[in-house]
């Protein structure tokens, strides 16, 4: 979720939930489960980058012609999809061009890209095709090798494709042993497009003060389905996890490779559970980062952070309370709150001109929550930035926007369409896997309960979205595997995939173990925040293919 990630769930944007944020990356990053409001959607919401930050892992997602069955059926006879185990790639450079500054960090890396085809639709092989991306850094000790690396960012929806270069960084030297693959995932980024023209780049809202600003939002996601249904509505209902994992698993097939290992970041970590289950016996080491609780995988992800993301906001208001002199919020994190406070209701009685764009109440606990997925210091001043810049034209005053703020309003309030594409596959990803509630008074409903609990982000991560109004899934969910060796890592206080979540599939799986980020409300560990502890274990993991005998706990690093 949220993310990203972010992006966990991709990572490089600038308001990234996010994904697909990090001390120790300014590129791309997992993208988190809630991106929403910053550069990329739900995984921009959830996953950032050290200067952004993003919703990934949404506040996120049967009727089915299949049935929920925990594998693929293994072929009677000839296999249906020999034409795609075994096709030709041409790899050729990822530069796209002089401004393709994800194509020049892969070429650096010694990357090379390549398009596979694989159908459309998985039961008509034969019918339409399309084209997911990929990249890959081989291995140079080739004596050593261990296999492929796939790698999922989040989202979900959230490009994947630039992520060897960082992620080969921060393997090591045990990086040297395996082919890093990045994905972009069917109809996204450098694969088979798929937009449906909003003009937003997320459909996150906040339900408003009112039930007038509640209807607001239903209107809202109920134009934003119908523009998916016009423009989209022959491939909608096969952009979804389980067609994902069975594209994963021809990349696997042309590569040749009998079984591949992964490394998957908040939705990715859904991911990696989904093709573990269709696929047995065709995984390899298995690293899942921000942990998704299947049985809670449904477009309302995000509901239940509320208690996660306001222990993140009072972390925040502590740090910026310390730096009042510069950002001029409150000597206190009581009176940070009441600042933050305090701009949602001017919001909510007129809204806040900035730069071009006027911040309601639907949008000002969108920019919050945005803020609140990466714990550190570069993430904090950009949310301490955001908050003043919003209190300034709450005062009254001109305000030109922090670049930050500016990233994150630019994606919400996108009338040319720009951002577009990822807010679209990323809903058509969380629709097309599971149902959501119809009828917008369950939603006003629940947004009322969870507004008493917590008035800033009850009415966020509540709220109603554009699977109210979606087509039935093709499919019905995943049931997912009982068990797989797999290691699970989760910050204790990660406000998109909860450190709940990680616990509970550590139980569902005894055979897996748990790295704990203990002390941080971090979304997305490794590679990412900057634990030694927790990366030399998964690195170590990586090496050898032996899980720790025990779980292992690592403290949050000192400031």
């Amino acid at each position: 979720m949220t993310g990203s990630p972010s992006s966990p769930g991709s990572p490089s944007s600038p308001g990234s939930p996010s994904s697909p944020g990090t001390p120790s990356r300014t590129t791309s990053s997992p993208t988190s489960l809630a991106r929403t409001a910053t550069a990329g959607g739900l995984h921009r919401l959830v996953s950032r980058t050290a200067a952004g930050a993003a919703l990934c892992l949404v506040g996120a997602l049967t009727v089915a012609a299949s049935p929920t069955a925990a594998a693929e059926p293994a072929p009677a006879t000839a296999d249906p999809l020999a034409r795609y185990h075994r096709q030709h790639l041409d790899w050729k450079s990822c530069l796209l061009g002089p401004e393709d500054e994800t194509g020049k960090e892969l070429q650096q890396a010694g990357a090379q890209c390549a398009d596979v085809t694989v159908p459309l639709n998985y039961d008509d092989p034969h019918g339409r095709t399309i084209t997911v991306a990929i990249s890959r850094i081989r291995a140079t000790d080739t004596a050593h090798r261990v296999g492929a690396l796939l790698l999922n960012g989040g989202g979900p929806g959230g490009q994947t494709i630039g992520d060897p270069s960082w992620v080969r960084k921060a393997m090591k030297q045990v990086g040297e042993r395996y082919d890093v693959v990045g994905v972009d995932p069917r109809f996204v980024g450098r694969s088979t497009p798929l937009d449906c023209h909003w003009p937003t780049g997320s459909f996150i809202r906040g339900a408003g003060i009112d039930r007038a600003g509640f209807d607001r939002t239903v209107a809202l996601a109920e134009e934003l389905a119908g523009r998916c249904r016009t423009s989209q509505g022959d491939v909608l209902p096969y952009v979804t996890t389980r067609n994902t994992a069975r594209d994963m698993d021809v990349i696997r097939a042309v590569l040749g490779e009998r079984r591949i290992s992964y490394l998957g970041y908040s939705y990715g970590t859904y991911l990696g559970q989904v093709y573990a289950t269709m696929f047995p016996g065709r995984t390899d080491r298995v690293v899942l980062d921000g942990v998704v609780d299947p049985d809670r995988y449904d477009p309302r992800l995000l509901r239940g952070t509320e208690p996660a993301n306001r222990h993140a906001l009072k972390g925040w208001a502590s740090w910026a309370a310390a730096r009042d002199t510069a950002y001029g919020l409150g000597r206190t994190a009581g009176e940070v709150l009441a600042a933050v406070d305090g701009v949602q209701a001017a919001a909510g009685r007129t809204p806040l001109p900035i730069g071009a764009h006027r911040v309601d109440e639907h949008l000002v606990p969108v920019v919050v929550f945005s803020g609140l997925s990466q714990d550190n210091d570069a993430a904090y001043a950009d949310l301490a930035q955001a908050v003043r810049d919003m209190r300034r034209a709450a005062d009254g005053h001109t305000v030109t926007s922090s670049p930050w703020l500016a990233d994150t309003l630019g994606f919400l309030l996108n009338p040319n369409g720009s951002d577009s594409a990822y807010g679209s596959v990323q809903t058509a990803i969380l629709c097309g896997d599971a149902s959501a509630p119809r009828s917008p008074e369950v939603y006003w409903r629940d947004v009322q309960r969870a507004r008493a609990q917590d008035p800033l982000f009850g009415p966020v991560t509540d709220n109603i979205g554009p699977c109210a109004f979606w087509d039935a899934p093709r499919e019905r969910p995943t049931t997912i595997r009982g068990d797989l060796p797999a290691l699970l890592v989760n910050a204790t206080g990660d406000p998109r995939t909860t450190y709940r979540n990680a616990r509970t599939v550590r139980r569902m799986w005894p055979s897996s173990r748990l790295v704990t980020l203990r002390g941080a409300d971090q979304h997305a560990v490794y590679g990412v925040f900057g634990s030694s502890c927790a990366d030399a274990t998964i690195n170590t993991y990586l090496a050898t293919g032996r899980l720790p005998a025990t779980d292992v706990t690592c403290d949050r690093p000192a400031r």
